[in-house]
C-alpha cells in the first residue's frame, strides 16, 4: 500500500516537472521567434515609400494645344519622364508612377484613378498652355482646384476640361458636365478641398523655382476648375510649362535646355514640399535637392505677377450712370433689395465677370437695364433680375440665356452669397408651409 502511494506521489511530481520544463519550453521558444520575426513585420509596416503620381497631359488621338512644329502631348510627356527620372535617381524613398509613359489616350478620370488606387501621396498634372487667336503670351504658371476668379482662368480650365470630349459617353461618365459651359463651374465654387492649403503651398514652391531656376515669366498660381484634379483624393496640383501657341515660347519648350530646366525646377520644388512635410512629421528629413539645372537664357520681357486681392464681402450695387467730376460711389454693406423685409435668399442671374467696372452703357452689358453688380476677389461680377421666388429666376435666365449664353443662377442670403442648393432647398421648404 505505502508503494503504490510512493509511486503515484512520484508519477506526479515527474508529470508536473515535465509540464514546467514544457511551458518554460515554449516561452522560450515565444521569445525567440518574436526577436527573429518582428524585425520583418516592422519593416514591412514602417518602409512605406512616399508615392508620387505624374500625370502627363493629352496623348494619343488628343494632341491638346497646337503649335506650329510640335504638340502639348509631346512637351508634357518629354518633362514628365524628365522629372520622374530625376527623382527615381536621387529620392529611393519616393516610388514615381505615371499615368502614361508613352503616346497613349489615357481619359481624365482614369488619372484620377491611377491615384487614388495607388494611395498617392502627391498628384503632379503637366500640361501647356496656348491662346487663340493668333495671341501672344510668355510664361509658366501653376494651378490648384478651385472656381475660377477671371475668365482668363475659366478659359484654361475648358480647354483642359475639353479632353472628355474624346471620350465615348462622357456625359454619363461625367454627371452631364459640359466642359464649353460657365454653369457647370458652379460646382467648384462649393467644393471643400481638405487639401487645399498643401496643394497650393507646393504650387507657390514650383513658381519659385520656375522664376529664380528657370529664369521663366512667373504668371503666378492660380485657381479653376480642373476635373483631374477634382477627382484626385490627394494634394494636387496643374502645371502649365508655357504658351506653344507663342512662337519663341514653343521654340523654348522644344529645347532640350528648356524642358531639362523646367523638370529640374518642379523636382526641386517637389523635395522641398517632400523635406518640409517630412520636418513637420518629426521624421529624419533628406538634405535639400542639389540637382543643378542647365543655364537657360532669360526671357526679356519679364513682368511682374500682380499682387493677390485680399477676398471681400460681396456687396451687390446697381450700375448707374457716373456724373461728370463726380467720384464712383462705394459699395454700401447692406443686403439685396429683395431681402429688406425677410431673410429668405434672393436669386439672380450671373450673366457677366469683368476685372474691371464697367458703365451702364457697356456693350458687353447688351443694353439690359437693371443690371447689379457685386465685388469679389477683386472682380466685378454682374447679375440681372432678383427674387425670392426661384421659379421667376429661372425663367430670368431663359430670357437673357440667348444674350449671355453662360448666364448662371447665384443666390445671397442677408447680404451674403450663398450656396444655391441650399438656397434652393430653403426656397422649397418655405413654399410647402
Amino acid at each position: 500500500m505505502i508503494k503504490c502511494e510512493f509511486s503515484a506521489n512520484f508519477c506526479y511530481i515527474c508529470i508536473v516537472f515535465i509540464m514546467r520544463l514544457y511551458r518554460r519550453y515554449i516561452f522560450c521558444l515565444g521569445i525567440c521567434l518574436h526577436f527573429l520575426f518582428i524585425p520583418f513585420f516592422t519593416e514591412t509596416v514602417e518602409a512605406k515609400d512616399f508615392v508620387l503620381v505624374i500625370d502627363a497631359g493629352h496623348g494619343g488621338h488628343d494632341p491638346g494645344a497646337i503649335g506650329k512644329k510640335t504638340k502639348e502631348k509631346t512637351i508634357n510627356l518629354n518633362v514628365a519622364l524628365k522629372l520622374g527620372k530625376l527623382i527615381e535617381k536621387n529620392c529611393p524613398d519616393v516610388k514615381v508612377i505615371y499615368t502614361r509613359s508613352k503616346d497613349v489616350f489615357v481619359s481624365l478620370n482614369r488619372r484620377a484613378e491611377i491615384a487614388n488606387e495607388a494611395q498617392a501621396d502627391l498628384f503632379i498634372s503637366i500640361h501647356t498652355n496656348a491662346l487663340a487667336k493668333n495671341n501672344t503670351a510668355k510664361g509658366a504658371s501653376t494651378w490648384t482646384l478651385g472656381l475660377a476668379k477671371s475668365d482668363a482662368n475659366l478659359e484654361v480650365a475648358k480647354r483642359e476640361n475639353s479632353v472628355i470630349l474624346y471620350e465615348d459617353d462622357y456625359k454619363t461618365r461625367y454627371a452631364g458636365f459640359n466642359p464649353n459651359s460657365a454653369e457647370s463651374y458652379i460646382i467648384f465654387e462649393f467644393m471643400q478641398d481638405k487639401y487645399m492649403s498643401q496643394s497650393v503651398h507646393l504650387a507657390s514652391l514650383v513658381q519659385k523655382q520656375f522664376k529664380n531656376n528657370s529664369k521663366r515669366i512667373d504668371r503666378g498660381v492660380h485657381q479653376a476648375g480642373f476635373l483631374v484634379l477634382k477627382a484626385s483624393a490627394m494634394p494636387s496640383i496643374l502645371v502649365e510649362l508655357g504658351f506653344i501657341s507663342t512662337p519663341e515660347e514653343e521654340r523654348y519648350l522644344m529645347t532640350e535646355a528648356g524642358t531639362t530646366s523646367l523638370a529640374n525646377s518642379i523636382y526641386r520644388a517637389f523635395c522641398l514640399y517632400k523635406h518640409e512635410q517630412e520636418a513637420r512629421l518629426g521624421q529624419e528629413a533628406p538634405a535639400e535637392p542639389q540637382v543643378k539645372p542647365r543655364t537657360v537664357p532669360a526671357e526679356t520681357d519679364r513682368t511682374p505677377a500682380p499682387e493677390p486681392v485680399p477676398e471681400k464681402r460681396v456687396t451687390p450695387t446697381t450700375v448707374t450712370e457716373k456724373k461728370p467730376q463726380e467720384k464712383a460711389p462705394q459699395a454700401q454693406e447692406k443686403a439685396p433689395q429683395a431681402t429688406a423685409n425677410d431673410s429668405r435668399p434672393v436669386f439672380k442671374v450671373q450673366i457677366l465677370t469683368s476685372s474691371r467696372k464697367l458703365s451702364p452703357n457697356d456693350k458687353r452689358l447688351k443694353g439690359l437695364k437693371g443690371v447689379e453688380y457685386y465685388q469679389e476677389n477683386g472682380l466685378y461680377k454682374y447679375t440681372y433680375g432678383a427674387s425670392t421666388d426661384y421659379n421667376k429666376v429661372v425663367r430670368t435666365r431663359k430670357n437673357v440665356i440667348s444674350l449671355f449664353s453662360d448666364a448662371f443662377i447665384i443666390a445671397f442670403k442677408n447680404g451674403r452669397k450663398a450656396n444655391v442648393q441650399e438656397a434652393v432647398q430653403e426656397f422649397k421648404r418655405n413654399k410647402n408651409k
